[in-house]
């Protein structure tokens, strides 16, 4: 047992939680061998393990372009925090995916502005999910994007702060880390080094925490090149990027999955226009800073689509079809804004 894992199970002891792992059900997590996978899932709180062929899912993620153009209907939303019944009863009542858990949006664009990681107790059931439909989406001309937000990146470079318990239960079942359970070795794990931090629609930027002046200063807005950066930063040594520029840049409170500026900064027209120049845009959506519904600021030119999904009690979708731009609510009704 991972030392990591036993302070946290001693902690749940002396503090009173009381163990679920007998009721425990959760996975799978298919890890890549030498020789083939091995989907370990727990059933009753009991590991099951199977040997699957090589072939069963795919050991190669190859990153995809950060920019789309020509897209007709957009969706967005984030900060879904493992809550997966909510997001799955707000998805179905937009007609993202249909009452199957299949996808429904056809050849739209959906977009999870990051951090599914963390806090709630249904993260691995949001990313599986996810992987299904990122699939289903492709073959109807459609696309999912998943980007990663700071808890993605806290989880893959071990910052466990914000795990729920039921994965600190898992891990010690596994014997195993939680981070562990998405690192190069595993199916999830490749699949998320091949996600963007950064990505652009049309005329939209989509970006977890933010674009400041202070990052474009220093580093410029080359989407690619960032994109690129954030992922082989995933399996660097926290303590090795923190020696360097890098850390600070890329990972600080100005950073692009920091960042809470366009909220709490009090910026002006003129500030938030010349991010827009310099990003090749004219509107940035982004998440990470909660609010009770999808928000618009500075005239449109700023959404922020963290709904407070985190809660487990409601959360919105941000459509855009048309130039049109609209809150779509837990119900399903779209709601244009004032």
């Amino acid at each position: 047992m991972k030392n990591q894992t036993q302070l946290y199970t001693v902690i749940f002891i002396l503090f009173g939680y009381t163990s679920f792992s007998q009721g425990l059900n959760n996975g799978p997590y298919v890890f890549i061998g030498s020789n083939g996978l091995i989907q370990k899932s727990i059933v009753d709180g009991e590991v099951v393990s199977e040997e699957l062929n090589m072939t069963a899912y795919d050991t190669i993620y190859t990153p995809e372009t950060s920019v789309f153009l020509g897209v007709e209907k957009i969706a967005a939303l984030s900060d879904i925090h493992g809550q997966y019944d909510l997001a799955v009863e707000i998805l179905k009542n937009n007609n993202i995916i249909n009452q199957d858990l299949n996808w429904s949006f056809g050849k739209g664009h959906f977009v999870i502005v990051g951090d599914i990681f963390d806090r709630g107790p249904k993260v691995n059931e949001m990313l599986w999910l996810i992987y299904k439909l990122e699939q289903q989406a492709k073959e109807q001309g459609g696309h999912l994007h998943f980007l990663l937000g700071n808890h993605e990146y806290m989880v893959l470079h071990k910052d466990l702060r914000y795990v729920h318990e039921r994965y600190i239960e898992v891990g010690t079942l596994l014997n195993l880390e939680y981070d562990e359970l998405y690192d190069t070795k595993t199916i999830l794990g490749r699949w998320l080094r091949s996600k963007s931090t950064i990505l652009r629609i049309n005329n939209h930027v989509f970006v977890h925490g933010g674009i400041s002046q202070d990052f474009l200063s220093k580093i410029g807005f080359n989407i690619e090149e960032i994109n690129q950066s954030m992922r082989a930063s995933i399996d660097i040594k926290k303590s090795e990027l923190k020696s360097t520029d890098f850390y600070t840049n890329y990972y600080g409170k100005t950073g692009p999955i920091w960042y809470r500026g366009y909220f709490n900064d009090d910026l002006e027209h003129k500030d938030i226009d010349s991010v827009l120049s310099q990003t090749n845009s004219e509107h940035i959506v982004v998440g990470h800073c909660s609010f009770d519904e999808v928000i618009r600021i500075y005239d449109g030119k700023i959404f922020g689509v963290d709904s407070s999904i985190k809660r487990g009690e409601y959360g919105e979708i941000l459509f855009i079809e048309n130039d049109t731009y609209y809150r779509g609510t837990k119900d399903g009704t779209r709601k244009e804004f004032e």
